[in-house]
């Protein structure tokens, strides 16, 4: 088990990291129209401002649990429905301006970092599933700014370069296999993955055991937008070996709540592996 002090390391890393994640998206968020703000987003139902509403509630609904876990623990045991919850943020907030949504938002990050500093490193973290150590509920958000982020980024017609912190992303869906099965009320198989994924700096990122016989392989980056159900698998260029991973990759979910429906096939064109050399956001 990590020190405590070794473990400070890794919350200080991740937070750096998560604000990383925030930053990249903001700066995608600075050039837009106010009434791009009201642009649909792959999402069924969820506009821009309604992704950004959704980040800047759950920062506080994270700052909450990780500060004042009985608060919390209250907030969620009035919930009747957590989908129904999560679907309301997004209307709960429409009369704010594009000026207060970036506030808002902002606002709700910086309040997450400093409770995050604040905290123990070694606090368990309540949340709407299993509780979850601090660097874990960290790399959840990274996760979800970058889903987020990727569903605005595709209403934009926004073309970037696949960010550094996929690993962190990677991780989690990797991690969550089970879930992907619990979900949808599957039994988890017991055939192992082994997950085998090119980065864009020419490095391999791997999981599961070496000797699996079941595979899935190719682009970090796919592999992330299929976990986060941000792409089928259809249109990526992951590839797999075995009826377990290619179930897995049909239905894979890495985030907590009932089954997502995810994408369609050939809603978006095949994702080939972007130019490694330096290139920010750009809009076609």
């Amino acid at each position: 088990m990590a020190s405590t002090e070794s473990k400070a390391d890794v919350v200080r890393s991740l937070s750096a990291d998560l604000a990383e994640e925030q930053q990249s998206l903001r700066r995608v968020l600075a050039s837009i129209t106010e009434a791009e703000w009201s642009r649909p987003t792959p999402a069924k139902n969820w506009t821009i401002q309604d992704q950004i509403a959704h980040l800047a509630h759950f920062d506080f609904v994270t700052r909450l649990a990780i500060s004042q876990p009985e608060r919390f623990i209250d907030v969620r045991g009035t919930m009747t429905d957590l989908q129904t919850y999560v679907d309301h943020i997004g209307p709960a907030n429409l009369a704010r301006t594009s000026e207060d949504m970036r506030r808002w938002w902002a606002q709700e990050s910086e309040k997450l970092h400093e409770a995050i500093s604040a905290a123990d490193p070694n606090v368990r973290v309540p949340w709407f599933g299993p509780a979850m150590s601090l660097p874990s509920k960290i790399t959840a958000r990274i996760m979800e700014t970058w889903a987020h982020g990727q569903d605005v980024r595709d209403a934009l017609e926004v073309i970037a370069e696949p960010s550094p912190r996929l690993p962190h992303v990677a991780r989690i869906g990797a991690l969550t296999f089970p879930n992907s099965f619990t979900a949808r009320g599957l039994d988890v198989p017991d055939q192992p993955v082994r997950v085998v994924l090119d980065t864009p700096d020419g490095h391999e990122w791997t999981a599961g055991p070496e000797d699996a016989e079941d595979v899935v392989s190719g682009p970090i980056e796919d592999f992330c937008v299929v976990v986060t159900q941000r792409r089928h698998i259809a249109d990526t260029s992951l590839q797999t070996v075995g009826a377990t991973a290619a179930q897995w990759m049909e239905i894979a979910q890495a985030f907590a709540g009932p089954a997502g429906e995810g994408r369609r096939p050939g809603q978006f064109a095949r994702r080939d592996p972007l130019p490694a050399e330096d290139c920010d956001q750009a809009r076609p």
